[in-house]
């Protein structure tokens, strides 16, 4: 039998050998297999949306947000979606709470629109928006 060892790899950079963008995992249980570049989240955001301006407290491959006034935020990327067919998960929130509804606005390769609906009625600004994309980048 072999032995295995446990070991820390330390890399700068992966690429895939047949592709270089082709990287595949096995699972934990050993019988399927996926592509490690679909399983990323390629822009997440978290955003204080009751802050002028709709600043981010942290993100990654956001070059910007803007407040496009009451409850309603645009995410700009950093590096575009290859087509706006990405997968957005978002959530925001009031003081903590949940808000009753969120409209997506508008999908594109270079930015996504969010607007916050408190009463199935009217926008208001959230503390908490969490926004996490996954999708081919261009």
């Amino acid at each position: 039998r072999p032995r295995i060892m446990a070991s820390i790899l330390k890399v700068d950079e992966m690429q895939g050998v047949t592709s270089a963008g082709d990287i595949t995992i096995t699972s934990e249980g050993g019988s399927a297999t996926m592509q490690l570049q679909q399983g990323l989240a390629k822009t997440w955001i978290d955003i204080d949306g009751s802050s002028s301006g709709a600043p981010a407290r942290d993100s990654f491959n956001v070059s910007g947000t803007t407040d496009n006034g009451t409850g309603d935020y645009t995410t700009s990327f950093s590096s575009s979606k290859s087509n706006a067919s990405y997968c957005v998960t978002y959530r925001a929130g009031v003081s903590g709470l949940i808000t009753a509804q969120e409209r997506q606005k508008a999908i594109a390769t270079g930015s996504w629109r969010l607007e916050i609906i408190e009463d199935g009625s009217s926008a208001r600004d959230s503390s908490y928006v969490h926004i996490s994309i996954n999708g081919d980048l261009a």
